[in-house]
Formats: C-alpha cells, structure tokens, sequence
C-alpha cells in the first residue's frame, strides 16, 4: 500500500495555537519534511515531542530535486509530513510541487489545519469577508510589481498579500498608486506575537507610515474597488483603463471586457471608445 502526505499547519506565532493533531503526526510521522530543520526543532522542543522519524530539509532550494526522493518514500508506504516555518505548506511556501506530485501518482494527501496568516489578517483588518482573494507576495521589481497590481486595481474582491519588512514602504506606495491612495487597507505584522499590530487606513495613510519603517513578519489587506455605475465613468476614463491592462500585458479584446464588467456597461461602449480616441490621435 502507498503511504500518505499530511500537510500540517504550524503556528504563525504562538506556539500555543498548534492543533493537538500536530504534535499526534510529529510523534508518529515516518518523514518530516521541515522548511527549516532548526525551526522544527525548537517547535518539537516548545510542543514537547520527540520525532521518531527520518527528518528532512525542504525548501525552495532543494523541492524540486527533493520531491521525486519523497514521493518515492511515499509509494513504499511512509507517512510522510510536510511542515513549513510558519502556517499552511504550499501558501507561498514549499508544498505545491510534492503534493501535485502525489496526487499525479494517486498517492492519499490529507491535512491537519492549523493557523493561517491570511485568514487572521483578513478577519482582523475590518473590511469586507464574504468575497476576497490571495495574490501572495508582490514581485520584488518595481517595473514588475505596479504592472501586477494594476492588474488587479478593478477587482472588487478584498486583496490579501505578503510582504517582507524590506520591501513593505515600496509595495504601499506601489498600491496607492494602482489602487489609489483612498483605497481603504490594513497593514497586520506580527500576528498572535506579543508586538502584534493592525495598522489600518488608507493607502496614503499606509504608506507615509511605512516611511519610518515596519518590522515583522506583513500582511496587508487590500479593499475591493468600489462599484461604479457608467454614468460615473466617461469615456475618457474608458480608454485609461484600458490602456493600463494593456501596458499590465492582457490583450486589447480581453482588456475592454475586463473594464465593461467592472464598470457594468456593454462592451460595444468601451470598444467604440477605445477607437474614437485612436481615431482622435489620443
């Protein structure tokens, strides 16, 4: 018989958060794959449990030669865990490869939750819940980056992103400039931690704080973008926005329908914009 992939969810802070079922799997896994072998270690040392297993590094650096090794350990019927630093393997961290790898070999993947830094954030930022996606971490690269967020500026979901202590004064000013600095938003470090803070305002605001510096492990919490009739949006702000998805590198086509649906207007109407500013010379 093949054996089973448990992704287990480790504390984002407070080790007290780890579900009774972690230290069960720990104890009793064949293989642990730990994204930081030392992390693990003094995980294991604050739960109080011994591993009896074979334990193992999996990170960015070595998942792709590592996975085939552990789905072969997988196939002769180990129980192998997958534990990350903190929160759920393969949400922004190792995970993806060896779980579509198991499941491409009808291997059994199953999951003890745990804590989860993007569900915290987003129940803790005071925006809206009921509809919201994870974009992960912006690109490092500033060209790269506002290209990515203008991508999403027409989304009326709540945005959620990581963000590193480095790069968090960019990324704010980055978002107020594709999202606007009106935008509401929710700066979240440190959760469950003893500095734990949630900064909340607008871009703008977000961003000038950011200016002094930001430290801890980020996640920002972005509002959706306001429903706009089309009588609040002229033609002229038709043709802008399409030009930004098509500079962000979506075709025309797909652009002027992506703007139709968020402004909720026909399609023909941004498209007959779009060529009367080309026709205009605009």
């Amino acid at each position: 018989m093949t054996g089973t992939l448990v992704l287990a969810g480790t504390p984002i802070g407070d080790v007290k958060d780890a579900p009774p079922r972690l230290v069960e799997e720990l104890a009793g896994a064949d293989v642990i794959a730990a994204e930081d072998t030392r992390r693990l270690k003094r995980l294991t040392q604050a739960l109080d449990v011994q591993p009896t297993g074979r334990v193992v590094s999996y990170f960015e650096g070595n998942e792709s030669a590592r996975t085939p090794e552990l789905v072969e350990a997988l196939l002769n019927g180990s129980r192998v865990l997958l534990v990350t630093d903190a929160g759920m393997p393969s949400v922004s961290d190792p995970g993806y490869r060896l779980v579509a790898a198991a499941v491409e070999k009808d291997i059994k993947v199953t999951a003890v939750p745990g804590p989860s830094a993007v569900l915290t954030a987003l129940a803790l930022s005071g925006l809206p819940v009921d509809r919201f996606c994870f974009e992960g971490f912006p690109p490092r690269k500033a060209g790269e980056r506002i290209s990515r967020l203008k991508e999403v500026a027409e989304e009326r979901r709540t945005l959620v992103y990581f963000e590193s202590t480095h790069r968090i004064e960019d990324t704010l000013a980055a978002m107020a400039e594709a999202f606007g600095a009106d935008r509401r938003a929710a700066v979240c470090r440190e959760l469950t931690k003893t500095y734990e803070e949630v900064r909340r305002g607008t871009l703008g605001e977000l961003a000038a704080w950011a200016e002094d510096g930001v430290r801890g492990e980020i996640t920002v919490v972005v509002d959706g973008a306001p429903e706009k009739g089309a009588e609040e949006v002229d033609a002229a702000e038709l043709v802008r926005r399409v030009r930004v998805r098509e500079e962000a590198g979506e075709r025309r086509k797909e652009a002027i329908a992506a703007v139709a649906a968020a402004v909720g207007v026909p399609k023909r109407e941004v498209f007959d914009a779009v060529v009367a500013a080309k026709n205009a010379g605009a």
